[in-house]
Protein backbone atom coordinates (compact mmCIF):
# COMPACT_ATOMS: atom_id res chain seq x y z
CA UNK A 1 0.00 0.00 0.00
CA UNK A 2 1.48 3.61 -0.24
CA UNK A 3 2.84 4.93 2.72
CA UNK A 4 0.78 7.50 4.59
CA UNK A 5 1.82 10.67 7.06
CA UNK A 6 3.12 9.27 10.11
CA UNK A 7 1.68 11.92 12.46
CA UNK A 8 2.61 10.17 15.92
CA UNK A 9 5.74 10.20 17.65
CA UNK A 10 7.82 7.00 17.82
CA UNK A 11 7.98 5.08 21.13
CA UNK A 12 10.70 3.25 22.02
CA UNK A 13 9.12 0.32 23.96
CA UNK A 14 8.99 -2.89 22.43
CA UNK A 15 11.45 -2.74 20.26
CA UNK A 16 13.75 -5.37 20.27
CA UNK A 17 17.85 -4.59 19.81
CA UNK A 18 20.21 -6.89 18.88
CA UNK A 19 24.09 -5.98 20.14
CA UNK A 20 26.89 -7.45 17.46
CA UNK A 21 30.11 -7.12 19.15
CA UNK A 22 33.51 -6.74 16.34
CA UNK A 23 36.81 -6.36 16.87
CA UNK A 24 38.14 -3.56 18.78
CA UNK A 25 35.09 -3.62 20.95
CA UNK A 26 33.14 -1.79 18.45
CA UNK A 27 29.89 -3.08 18.75
CA UNK A 28 26.99 -2.23 16.60
CA UNK A 29 22.99 -2.14 17.32
CA UNK A 30 20.90 -3.96 14.93
CA UNK A 31 17.52 -2.99 15.64
CA UNK A 32 15.55 -5.72 14.31
CA UNK A 33 12.01 -4.74 14.71
CA UNK A 34 11.87 -0.92 14.22
CA UNK A 35 9.00 1.44 15.65
CA UNK A 36 6.64 2.13 12.25
CA UNK A 37 4.61 4.31 14.49
CA UNK A 38 1.47 2.76 14.01
CA UNK A 39 0.79 1.97 17.50
CA UNK A 40 -0.03 6.23 17.88
CA UNK A 41 -2.34 6.07 15.05
CA UNK A 42 -4.89 8.76 15.80
CA UNK A 43 -8.53 7.93 14.41
CA UNK A 44 -9.51 11.54 14.76
CA UNK A 45 -6.20 13.02 12.37
CA UNK A 46 -6.39 13.84 8.72
CA UNK A 47 -4.17 11.56 6.43
CA UNK A 48 -2.57 12.81 3.66
CA UNK A 49 -0.29 11.33 0.78
CA UNK A 50 2.72 12.62 -0.01
CA UNK A 51 2.06 13.37 -3.43
CA UNK A 52 -1.07 15.60 -2.36
CA UNK A 53 -0.16 19.12 -3.89
CA UNK A 54 -3.35 20.54 -2.91
CA UNK A 55 -5.13 19.86 0.66
CA UNK A 56 -8.77 21.60 0.99
CA UNK A 57 -8.23 22.35 4.86
CA UNK A 58 -5.55 23.29 7.08
CA UNK A 59 -3.58 20.73 8.67
CA UNK A 60 -0.57 21.67 11.21
CA UNK A 61 2.56 22.40 9.48
CA UNK A 62 3.94 19.75 12.30
CA UNK A 63 1.49 17.46 11.47
CA UNK A 64 2.37 17.70 7.53
CA UNK A 65 6.78 17.32 7.94
CA UNK A 66 6.30 14.17 10.17
CA UNK A 67 8.07 11.22 7.81
CA UNK A 68 5.56 8.99 6.13
CA UNK A 69 4.30 6.18 7.84
CA UNK A 70 4.88 2.74 6.88
CA UNK A 71 7.06 1.11 4.42
CA UNK A 72 7.03 2.61 0.91
CA UNK A 73 5.67 0.14 -2.04
CA UNK A 74 8.41 -0.85 -4.25
CA UNK A 75 5.51 -2.39 -6.91
CA UNK A 76 4.12 1.65 -7.12
CA UNK A 77 5.75 4.33 -9.72
CA UNK A 78 6.39 7.56 -7.58
CA UNK A 79 4.09 9.89 -8.54
CA UNK A 80 5.52 13.80 -9.48
CA UNK A 81 3.39 16.46 -7.04
CA UNK A 82 3.40 18.55 -9.68
CA UNK A 83 2.37 16.06 -12.21
CA UNK A 84 -0.19 17.79 -15.02
CA UNK A 85 0.00 15.16 -17.63
CA UNK A 86 -0.65 11.35 -16.86
CA UNK A 87 3.35 10.83 -17.73
CA UNK A 88 4.88 13.76 -15.70
CA UNK A 89 5.03 17.51 -15.86
CA UNK A 90 4.80 19.59 -19.15
CA UNK A 91 5.66 23.22 -18.93
CA UNK A 92 4.49 25.50 -21.48
CA UNK A 93 6.78 26.60 -24.16
CA UNK A 94 6.57 29.84 -26.25
CA UNK A 95 8.16 30.91 -29.98
CA UNK A 96 7.81 33.54 -31.65
CA UNK A 97 5.49 33.52 -34.42
CA UNK A 98 8.41 34.81 -36.89
CA UNK A 99 10.74 32.31 -36.10
CA UNK A 100 8.32 29.57 -36.30
CA UNK A 101 7.39 30.65 -39.69
CA UNK A 102 11.07 31.06 -40.60
CA UNK A 103 11.93 27.67 -39.46
CA UNK A 104 8.50 26.41 -40.91
CA UNK A 105 9.48 27.80 -44.48
CA UNK A 106 13.26 26.62 -44.10
CA UNK A 107 12.27 22.94 -43.63
CA UNK A 108 9.79 23.18 -46.81
CA UNK A 109 12.42 24.90 -48.81
CA UNK A 110 15.86 22.61 -47.65
CA UNK A 111 14.11 20.04 -45.93
CA UNK A 112 15.67 20.64 -42.25
CA UNK A 113 14.54 22.96 -39.11
CA UNK A 114 16.12 24.39 -36.05
CA UNK A 115 15.22 22.24 -33.60
CA UNK A 116 12.73 24.46 -31.41
CA UNK A 117 13.61 22.51 -27.72
CA UNK A 118 16.79 24.20 -27.94
CA UNK A 119 18.92 26.82 -28.50
CA UNK A 120 22.11 25.84 -30.62
CA UNK A 121 23.76 28.36 -32.74
CA UNK A 122 24.98 25.87 -34.90
CA UNK A 123 26.31 22.12 -35.99
CA UNK A 124 28.47 20.99 -34.24
CA UNK A 125 26.07 19.28 -31.88
CA UNK A 126 27.52 20.91 -28.36
CA UNK A 127 24.42 21.55 -27.37
CA UNK A 128 22.63 18.96 -28.37
CA UNK A 129 18.76 18.20 -29.49
CA UNK A 130 17.03 17.22 -32.66
CA UNK A 131 18.58 14.41 -34.43
CA UNK A 132 21.63 12.72 -33.02
CA UNK A 133 22.68 15.85 -31.17
CA UNK A 134 22.80 17.83 -34.13
CA UNK A 135 20.34 20.58 -33.16
CA UNK A 136 18.42 19.89 -36.36
CA UNK A 137 15.28 18.23 -37.53
CA UNK A 138 14.68 16.56 -41.18
CA UNK A 139 17.15 16.15 -43.81
CA UNK A 140 20.79 16.30 -40.96
CA UNK A 141 23.24 16.00 -43.77
CA UNK A 142 21.99 18.80 -45.40
CA UNK A 143 21.73 21.28 -42.62
CA UNK A 144 25.58 20.40 -42.69
CA UNK A 145 26.58 20.98 -45.96
CA UNK A 146 24.49 24.67 -46.03
CA UNK A 147 25.31 25.18 -42.57
CA UNK A 148 22.49 25.53 -41.06
CA UNK A 149 21.30 28.51 -43.45
CA UNK A 150 17.79 29.09 -43.10
CA UNK A 151 15.74 30.68 -46.14
CA UNK A 152 16.52 34.58 -44.69
CA UNK A 153 20.40 33.44 -44.83
CA UNK A 154 22.76 33.34 -47.86
CA UNK A 155 23.58 30.22 -49.41
CA UNK A 156 27.41 29.50 -50.56
CA UNK A 157 27.94 30.81 -54.03
CA UNK A 158 28.16 27.05 -55.37
CA UNK A 159 25.03 26.09 -54.10
CA UNK A 160 22.71 28.20 -55.54
CA UNK A 161 20.19 27.00 -57.89
CA UNK A 162 20.76 29.66 -60.46
CA UNK A 163 24.20 30.23 -60.02
CA UNK A 164 25.46 29.41 -63.46
CA UNK A 165 22.95 31.88 -65.02
CA UNK A 166 25.15 35.05 -64.33
CA UNK A 167 28.35 33.09 -66.23
CA UNK A 168 25.60 32.52 -69.39
CA UNK A 169 24.84 35.77 -69.70
CA UNK A 170 25.91 37.53 -72.76
CA UNK A 171 27.77 40.90 -72.15
CA UNK A 172 25.73 43.93 -71.85
CA UNK A 173 27.82 45.60 -74.55
CA UNK A 174 29.40 49.03 -74.89
CA UNK A 175 26.46 51.80 -74.49
CA UNK A 176 28.40 54.28 -77.21
CA UNK A 177 27.84 51.52 -79.54
CA UNK A 178 24.15 51.54 -80.80
CA UNK A 179 24.42 48.86 -83.66
CA UNK A 180 26.76 45.88 -85.20
CA UNK A 181 29.51 44.02 -83.27
CA UNK A 182 29.25 44.86 -79.15
CA UNK A 183 26.18 47.15 -79.94
CA UNK A 184 24.62 47.83 -76.60
CA UNK A 185 21.91 45.29 -75.39
CA UNK A 186 21.89 46.05 -71.09
CA UNK A 187 19.07 44.48 -69.46
CA UNK A 188 17.78 43.14 -72.97
CA UNK A 189 20.46 40.84 -73.15
CA UNK A 190 19.74 37.57 -73.46
CA UNK A 191 21.75 33.80 -72.82
CA UNK A 192 24.19 32.18 -74.53
CA UNK A 193 22.28 29.08 -74.97
CA UNK A 194 19.13 31.16 -75.60
CA UNK A 195 17.09 29.94 -79.24
CA UNK A 196 16.83 33.27 -80.81
CA UNK A 197 13.40 33.82 -83.24
CA UNK A 198 11.41 30.89 -81.71
CA UNK A 199 7.98 32.03 -80.87
CA UNK A 200 6.70 31.94 -77.59
CA UNK A 201 3.17 31.57 -78.89
CA UNK A 202 1.28 28.83 -77.60
CA UNK A 203 0.83 25.91 -79.79
CA UNK A 204 -3.11 25.02 -81.34
CA UNK A 205 -2.81 21.78 -79.15
CA UNK A 206 -2.16 23.90 -76.01
CA UNK A 207 -4.80 26.40 -76.79
CA UNK A 208 -7.37 23.81 -77.39
CA UNK A 209 -6.46 21.71 -74.49
CA UNK A 210 -6.64 25.45 -71.97
CA UNK A 211 -10.39 25.55 -73.77
CA UNK A 212 -10.94 22.69 -73.23
CA UNK A 213 -10.33 22.87 -69.01
CA UNK A 214 -11.99 26.03 -69.23
CA UNK A 215 -14.99 24.72 -70.26
CA UNK A 216 -14.97 21.68 -67.50
CA UNK A 217 -14.34 24.30 -64.76
CA UNK A 218 -17.23 26.52 -65.83
CA UNK A 219 -19.84 26.10 -63.27
CA UNK A 220 -23.54 26.21 -64.38
CA UNK A 221 -25.56 29.23 -62.87
CA UNK A 222 -27.06 27.81 -59.27
CA UNK A 223 -30.91 27.43 -59.42
CA UNK A 224 -32.96 28.30 -56.50
CA UNK A 225 -35.78 26.05 -57.06
CA UNK A 226 -38.01 28.53 -57.55
CA UNK A 227 -41.74 27.45 -59.36
CA UNK A 228 -42.60 30.29 -62.11
CA UNK A 229 -45.79 32.41 -61.66
CA UNK A 230 -48.46 30.49 -62.99
CA UNK A 231 -47.42 27.01 -62.08
CA UNK A 232 -48.46 26.48 -59.02
CA UNK A 233 -51.01 23.90 -58.08
CA UNK A 234 -53.86 23.39 -55.60
CA UNK A 235 -55.34 19.91 -54.92
CA UNK A 236 -58.86 19.70 -52.73
CA UNK A 237 -58.69 16.67 -50.51
CA UNK A 238 -62.38 16.72 -49.38
CA UNK A 239 -65.49 15.13 -50.50
CA UNK A 240 -67.36 18.39 -51.99
CA UNK A 241 -66.23 21.82 -52.30
CA UNK A 242 -69.62 23.17 -51.59
CA UNK A 243 -72.29 22.06 -49.74
CA UNK A 244 -76.55 22.19 -50.59
CA UNK A 245 -76.51 25.99 -49.97
CA UNK A 246 -73.25 26.67 -52.15
CA UNK A 247 -70.86 27.28 -49.11
CA UNK A 248 -67.28 26.43 -49.41
CA UNK A 249 -65.28 25.86 -46.44
CA UNK A 250 -64.19 29.39 -45.77
CA UNK A 251 -68.50 29.64 -44.17
CA UNK A 252 -68.28 29.48 -40.28
CA UNK A 253 -70.14 26.47 -38.77
CA UNK A 254 -73.46 26.95 -37.27
CA UNK A 255 -73.83 23.82 -35.91
CA UNK A 256 -71.72 23.72 -32.92
CA UNK A 257 -71.69 24.68 -28.99
CA UNK A 258 -68.86 27.16 -29.73
CA UNK A 259 -69.59 30.70 -30.54
CA UNK A 260 -67.13 30.84 -33.15
CA UNK A 261 -68.23 34.97 -33.58
CA UNK A 262 -67.20 35.99 -30.12
CA UNK A 263 -64.16 38.37 -29.05
CA UNK A 264 -61.68 36.45 -27.86
CA UNK A 265 -60.65 36.66 -24.58
CA UNK A 266 -63.63 36.94 -23.14
CA UNK A 267 -63.67 33.56 -21.33
CA UNK A 268 -60.98 32.53 -18.34
CA UNK A 269 -58.85 30.20 -19.99
CA UNK A 270 -56.83 26.92 -18.62
CA UNK A 271 -53.87 25.28 -19.27
CA UNK A 272 -54.47 21.94 -21.77
CA UNK A 273 -54.25 18.71 -20.62
CA UNK A 274 -54.25 15.68 -23.30
CA UNK A 275 -53.95 15.67 -27.16
CA UNK A 276 -56.91 15.34 -28.79
CA UNK A 277 -56.40 14.87 -32.32
CA UNK A 278 -53.18 14.83 -34.56
CA UNK A 279 -52.30 15.71 -38.00
CA UNK A 280 -49.99 13.90 -40.41
CA UNK A 281 -49.91 15.41 -43.33
CA UNK A 282 -46.72 16.90 -43.98
CA UNK A 283 -43.76 14.52 -45.31
CA UNK A 284 -41.19 16.47 -43.56
CA UNK A 285 -41.57 19.34 -40.59
CA UNK A 286 -43.75 21.78 -39.94
CA UNK A 287 -42.82 25.38 -39.69
CA UNK A 288 -45.37 27.59 -38.98
CA UNK A 289 -49.12 27.05 -38.31
CA UNK A 290 -51.79 29.98 -38.02
CA UNK A 291 -55.61 29.96 -37.35
CA UNK A 292 -57.93 31.54 -39.57
CA UNK A 293 -59.04 34.93 -38.38
CA UNK A 294 -62.03 35.70 -36.19
CA UNK A 295 -63.61 32.49 -36.79
CA UNK A 296 -60.40 29.71 -35.99
CA UNK A 297 -62.31 27.29 -37.85
CA UNK A 298 -59.61 26.52 -40.36
CA UNK A 299 -55.82 25.98 -39.30
CA UNK A 300 -52.96 27.39 -42.11
CA UNK A 301 -49.56 25.09 -41.97
CA UNK A 302 -46.62 25.45 -43.66
CA UNK A 303 -43.73 22.87 -44.30
CA UNK A 304 -41.02 22.55 -44.70
CA UNK A 305 -42.09 19.31 -48.16
CA UNK A 306 -42.54 22.86 -49.68
CA UNK A 307 -46.08 22.80 -49.39
CA UNK A 308 -49.20 25.09 -47.75
CA UNK A 309 -52.36 23.33 -46.24
CA UNK A 310 -55.26 23.72 -44.80
CA UNK A 311 -56.89 21.60 -41.85
CA UNK A 312 -60.48 21.79 -40.71
CA UNK A 313 -60.66 22.16 -36.87
CA UNK A 314 -63.96 21.02 -36.41
CA UNK A 315 -66.05 18.24 -37.59
CA UNK A 316 -64.08 15.78 -39.05
CA UNK A 317 -60.72 17.48 -38.95
CA UNK A 318 -59.56 16.81 -42.41
CA UNK A 319 -56.97 18.25 -44.69
CA UNK A 320 -58.83 20.06 -47.11
CA UNK A 321 -56.32 21.04 -49.50
CA UNK A 322 -53.00 21.28 -50.60
CA UNK A 323 -51.12 23.77 -52.77
CA UNK A 324 -47.51 23.51 -53.98
CA UNK A 325 -45.84 26.53 -55.75
CA UNK A 326 -42.55 27.17 -53.80
CA UNK A 327 -39.67 25.16 -54.85
CA UNK A 328 -38.53 25.36 -51.22
CA UNK A 329 -39.36 24.80 -47.94
CA UNK A 330 -41.92 27.37 -46.51
CA UNK A 331 -40.34 29.69 -43.89
CA UNK A 332 -43.46 31.92 -42.60
CA UNK A 333 -47.57 32.25 -43.71
CA UNK A 334 -50.35 34.87 -42.44
CA UNK A 335 -53.66 35.77 -43.31
CA UNK A 336 -55.02 38.77 -44.25
CA UNK A 337 -57.47 40.57 -42.24
CA UNK A 338 -60.74 38.45 -43.41
CA UNK A 339 -58.59 35.47 -44.04
CA UNK A 340 -59.43 35.63 -47.73
CA UNK A 341 -55.90 35.55 -48.66
CA UNK A 342 -52.94 34.77 -47.14
CA UNK A 343 -48.79 35.23 -47.85
CA UNK A 344 -46.20 32.75 -48.01
CA UNK A 345 -42.50 33.21 -47.94
CA UNK A 346 -40.32 30.42 -49.33
CA UNK A 347 -36.49 29.83 -49.20
CA UNK A 348 -37.04 30.15 -52.98
CA UNK A 349 -36.47 33.94 -52.35
CA UNK A 350 -40.07 34.05 -53.42
CA UNK A 351 -43.46 35.32 -51.48
CA UNK A 352 -46.40 34.33 -53.19
CA UNK A 353 -50.42 35.92 -52.57
CA UNK A 354 -52.77 33.03 -52.13
CA UNK A 355 -56.78 32.80 -52.42
CA UNK A 356 -57.85 30.78 -49.27
CA UNK A 357 -60.72 29.82 -50.61
CA UNK A 358 -59.67 28.62 -53.76
CA UNK A 359 -56.34 27.74 -53.53
CA UNK A 360 -54.97 29.59 -56.45
CA UNK A 361 -52.07 31.59 -56.44
CA UNK A 362 -52.77 35.38 -57.20
CA UNK A 363 -49.31 36.85 -57.61
CA UNK A 364 -45.18 36.27 -56.76
CA UNK A 365 -43.09 38.64 -55.44
CA UNK A 366 -39.23 38.63 -55.12
CA UNK A 367 -36.64 41.03 -54.56
CA UNK A 368 -33.85 38.02 -55.02
CA UNK A 369 -32.99 37.35 -51.48
CA UNK A 370 -35.27 35.11 -48.69
CA UNK A 371 -37.59 36.15 -47.09
CA UNK A 372 -37.83 35.09 -43.53
CA UNK A 373 -40.96 36.71 -42.53
CA UNK A 374 -43.99 38.49 -44.11
CA UNK A 375 -46.53 40.52 -42.24
CA UNK A 376 -49.73 42.12 -43.06
CA UNK A 377 -50.39 45.97 -42.11
CA UNK A 378 -53.12 45.25 -40.04
CA UNK A 379 -55.24 48.71 -41.16
CA UNK A 380 -58.33 47.68 -43.03
CA UNK A 381 -57.45 50.40 -45.52
CA UNK A 382 -54.19 49.37 -45.60
CA UNK A 383 -54.67 45.55 -46.77
CA UNK A 384 -52.44 45.91 -49.99
CA UNK A 385 -49.53 46.37 -48.62
CA UNK A 386 -47.28 43.43 -46.53
CA UNK A 387 -43.75 43.78 -45.33
CA UNK A 388 -40.88 41.35 -45.70
CA UNK A 389 -37.88 40.93 -43.77
CA UNK A 390 -35.10 39.08 -45.55
CA UNK A 391 -31.83 37.98 -45.48
CA UNK A 392 -30.16 40.53 -46.99
CA UNK A 393 -30.53 42.79 -43.80
CA UNK A 394 -33.35 44.79 -44.90
CA UNK A 395 -37.23 45.39 -44.50
CA UNK A 396 -39.29 45.53 -47.77
CA UNK A 397 -42.50 46.68 -48.26
CA UNK A 398 -44.82 45.65 -51.10
CA UNK A 399 -48.31 46.88 -52.75
CA UNK A 400 -49.98 44.08 -53.94
CA UNK A 401 -51.84 46.24 -56.63
CA UNK A 402 -48.94 47.07 -58.54
CA UNK A 403 -46.33 44.31 -57.24
CA UNK A 404 -43.35 46.96 -56.48
CA UNK A 405 -41.70 47.69 -53.83
CA UNK A 406 -42.63 50.96 -52.28
CA UNK A 407 -40.64 51.29 -49.56
CA UNK A 408 -37.15 50.03 -47.84
CA UNK A 409 -36.31 49.71 -43.75
CA UNK A 410 -32.28 49.18 -44.40
CA UNK A 411 -30.77 49.35 -40.59
CA UNK A 412 -29.81 46.50 -39.50
CA UNK A 413 -26.87 44.86 -39.51
CA UNK A 414 -28.40 41.29 -40.01
CA UNK A 415 -30.85 39.17 -41.53
CA UNK A 416 -34.05 40.47 -40.67
CA UNK A 417 -36.63 37.93 -38.69
CA UNK A 418 -39.33 38.97 -37.37
CA UNK A 419 -41.81 42.45 -37.51
CA UNK A 420 -44.63 43.14 -35.25
CA UNK A 421 -46.75 45.88 -35.51
CA UNK A 422 -47.94 48.16 -32.13
CA UNK A 423 -49.07 50.90 -31.67
CA UNK A 424 -52.41 51.10 -33.06
CA UNK A 425 -50.32 50.16 -36.39
CA UNK A 426 -48.86 53.10 -36.59
CA UNK A 427 -45.72 51.94 -35.61
CA UNK A 428 -43.36 47.95 -36.04
CA UNK A 429 -40.78 46.31 -34.28
CA UNK A 430 -38.48 44.23 -36.29
CA UNK A 431 -35.76 41.89 -34.66
CA UNK A 432 -32.88 40.65 -36.28
CA UNK A 433 -29.55 38.33 -36.27
CA UNK A 434 -27.72 41.13 -35.44
CA UNK A 435 -28.95 41.30 -31.45
CA UNK A 436 -30.99 44.21 -31.82
CA UNK A 437 -34.37 45.06 -31.57
CA UNK A 438 -35.50 48.72 -33.74
CA UNK A 439 -38.96 50.26 -33.76
CA UNK A 440 -40.15 52.32 -37.05
CA UNK A 441 -42.77 54.35 -37.85
CA UNK A 442 -44.68 52.71 -40.81
CA UNK A 443 -43.89 54.33 -44.59
CA UNK A 444 -41.02 56.12 -42.75
CA UNK A 445 -37.59 54.44 -43.09
CA UNK A 446 -35.68 55.99 -39.77
CA UNK A 447 -35.57 54.24 -36.61
CA UNK A 448 -37.61 55.67 -33.96
CA UNK A 449 -36.07 53.48 -31.04
CA UNK A 450 -32.90 51.64 -30.84
CA UNK A 451 -32.84 48.64 -27.91
CA UNK A 452 -28.92 47.32 -27.63
CA UNK A 453 -27.54 45.59 -24.64
CA UNK A 454 -24.04 43.56 -24.50
CA UNK A 455 -26.13 40.45 -22.94
CA UNK A 456 -28.79 40.43 -25.37
CA UNK A 457 -29.03 37.47 -27.86
CA UNK A 458 -31.12 37.04 -31.00
CA UNK A 459 -34.06 36.91 -30.81
CA UNK A 460 -36.29 35.14 -33.60
CA UNK A 461 -39.68 35.01 -32.56
CA UNK A 462 -41.84 37.23 -30.75
CA UNK A 463 -45.33 37.30 -29.91
CA UNK A 464 -47.88 40.36 -28.71
CA UNK A 465 -50.03 39.89 -25.55
CA UNK A 466 -53.72 40.40 -26.39
CA UNK A 467 -53.34 43.80 -24.15
CA UNK A 468 -51.17 45.18 -26.89
CA UNK A 469 -49.06 46.78 -23.99
CA UNK A 470 -46.09 44.05 -23.87
CA UNK A 471 -44.17 42.29 -26.21
CA UNK A 472 -42.97 38.54 -25.82
CA UNK A 473 -39.42 37.96 -27.62
CA UNK A 474 -37.65 34.01 -27.46
CA UNK A 475 -34.26 35.25 -26.65
CA UNK A 476 -31.33 32.71 -27.83
CA UNK A 477 -29.94 32.33 -24.11
CA UNK A 478 -32.88 30.02 -23.23
CA UNK A 479 -35.45 32.30 -22.09
CA UNK A 480 -38.48 34.79 -23.05
CA UNK A 481 -38.17 37.98 -22.15
CA UNK A 482 -40.41 41.31 -22.25
CA UNK A 483 -40.49 44.32 -23.82
CA UNK A 484 -42.93 47.28 -23.92
CA UNK A 485 -44.93 47.87 -26.73
CA UNK A 486 -45.55 51.74 -26.32
CA UNK A 487 -43.50 54.69 -26.30
CA UNK A 488 -40.43 53.77 -24.51
CA UNK A 489 -40.13 49.85 -26.00
CA UNK A 490 -38.12 49.02 -22.54
CA UNK A 491 -37.59 46.03 -21.04
CA UNK A 492 -39.36 44.95 -17.92
CA UNK A 493 -37.00 43.60 -16.16
CA UNK A 494 -39.27 41.86 -13.80
CA UNK A 495 -40.82 39.52 -16.41
CA UNK A 496 -38.46 37.01 -17.25
CA UNK A 497 -39.87 33.43 -18.16
CA UNK A 498 -36.86 30.98 -18.71
CA UNK A 499 -36.27 27.18 -17.66
CA UNK A 500 -36.89 25.60 -21.14
CA UNK A 501 -33.82 24.86 -23.64
CA UNK A 502 -34.74 27.06 -26.99
CA UNK A 503 -31.22 28.07 -28.36
CA UNK A 504 -30.45 27.74 -31.89
CA UNK A 505 -34.60 27.73 -32.61
CA UNK A 506 -37.03 30.28 -33.24
CA UNK A 507 -39.85 28.47 -31.58
CA UNK A 508 -42.32 31.09 -31.41
CA UNK A 509 -44.39 31.81 -28.29
CA UNK A 510 -47.92 31.90 -27.52
CA UNK A 511 -50.41 33.76 -25.44
CA UNK A 512 -54.05 32.49 -24.13
CA UNK A 513 -56.70 34.94 -25.17
CA UNK A 514 -57.31 36.32 -22.18
CA UNK A 515 -53.47 36.95 -21.55
CA UNK A 516 -52.86 35.06 -18.16
CA UNK A 517 -50.28 32.54 -19.68
CA UNK A 518 -47.77 31.92 -21.80
CA UNK A 519 -46.76 28.85 -23.81
CA UNK A 520 -43.32 27.64 -25.41
CA UNK A 521 -42.29 24.65 -27.61
CA UNK A 522 -38.57 23.65 -26.75
CA UNK A 523 -35.63 21.92 -28.40
CA UNK A 524 -36.67 18.29 -26.78
CA UNK A 525 -40.51 18.42 -27.68
CA UNK A 526 -41.85 19.81 -24.94
CA UNK A 527 -44.54 22.43 -24.11
CA UNK A 528 -44.26 24.67 -21.09
CA UNK A 529 -46.73 27.49 -19.91
CA UNK A 530 -45.56 30.07 -17.21
CA UNK A 531 -48.06 32.40 -15.61
CA UNK A 532 -47.98 35.82 -16.98
CA UNK A 533 -48.36 37.63 -13.52
CA UNK A 534 -45.99 35.67 -11.30
CA UNK A 535 -43.52 34.39 -13.96
CA UNK A 536 -43.44 31.29 -12.33
CA UNK A 537 -43.68 27.71 -14.16
CA UNK A 538 -47.16 26.27 -14.32
CA UNK A 539 -46.97 23.07 -16.53
CA UNK A 540 -44.22 20.91 -18.75
CA UNK A 541 -45.17 18.03 -20.84
CA UNK A 542 -44.00 16.10 -23.65
CA UNK A 543 -45.59 16.80 -26.79
CA UNK A 544 -43.98 15.93 -29.94
CA UNK A 545 -40.03 13.58 -30.93
CA UNK A 546 -38.85 17.17 -32.46
CA UNK A 547 -38.25 21.13 -31.52
CA UNK A 548 -42.08 22.08 -31.37
CA UNK A 549 -41.42 25.39 -33.20
CA UNK A 550 -44.92 27.15 -32.97
CA UNK A 551 -48.00 27.00 -30.44
CA UNK A 552 -51.30 28.72 -31.22
CA UNK A 553 -54.01 29.30 -29.10
CA UNK A 554 -57.49 28.90 -29.81
CA UNK A 555 -59.18 32.68 -29.39
CA UNK A 556 -62.96 31.34 -28.92
CA UNK A 557 -62.08 28.22 -26.64
CA UNK A 558 -61.01 28.09 -22.95
CA UNK A 559 -58.62 24.75 -23.24
CA UNK A 560 -57.94 24.24 -27.09
CA UNK A 561 -54.37 24.48 -28.22
CA UNK A 562 -52.23 23.82 -31.77
CA UNK A 563 -48.69 22.90 -31.54
CA UNK A 564 -46.47 22.07 -34.56
CA UNK A 565 -43.26 20.39 -34.89
CA UNK A 566 -39.63 19.23 -37.08
CA UNK A 567 -40.92 15.67 -36.43
CA UNK A 568 -44.04 17.08 -39.59
CA UNK A 569 -47.18 16.40 -37.27
CA UNK A 570 -49.51 19.20 -35.75
CA UNK A 571 -51.36 18.50 -32.68
CA UNK A 572 -54.59 19.58 -31.52
CA UNK A 573 -54.68 19.83 -27.39
CA UNK A 574 -57.47 20.06 -24.96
Amino acid sequence: MDALNNYGSSDEEGSSEVTTKRGNNNSVKINSAPDVGGENLNATRLYTAPTTSEVAVNIPYNDMMLPALGPENPFSQKKMATQNVLTGHIEAESMNEMDFRTQLRTFESYGYARDPSINTSGVDGTVGGGVLGTGYVGDVNKAMTLNGASIHDSLPKHLRPNQDLKDRRKPKGDSAVLEGENAYLGPWAGYEKEKVGVSSRPTDEELEYVAAMSAKRTRQPKTTGEIPFGEEKSVFHGSQERDYLGRTYMAVPQDLDVNLLSEPGTQQCFIPKKCIHTWSGHTKGVSAIRFLPKSAHLLLSAGMDNKVKIWDVYHDRECLRTMSGHGKAVRDITFSNDGRRFLSASYDKTIKLWDTETGQCIKSFSTGKIPYTVKFNPDEDKQHLFLAGCADKKIVQFDINTGEVTQEYDQHLGAVNTITFVDENRRFISTSDDKTLRAWEFDIPVVIKYVAEPDMHSMPAVALHPNKKWLACTSLDNQILVFGARDRFRQNRKKRFAGHMVAGYACQPGFSPDGRFISSGDADGNVWFWDWKTCRIIKKFKAHDKVVINTEWNPHETSKMATCSWDGTIKYWD
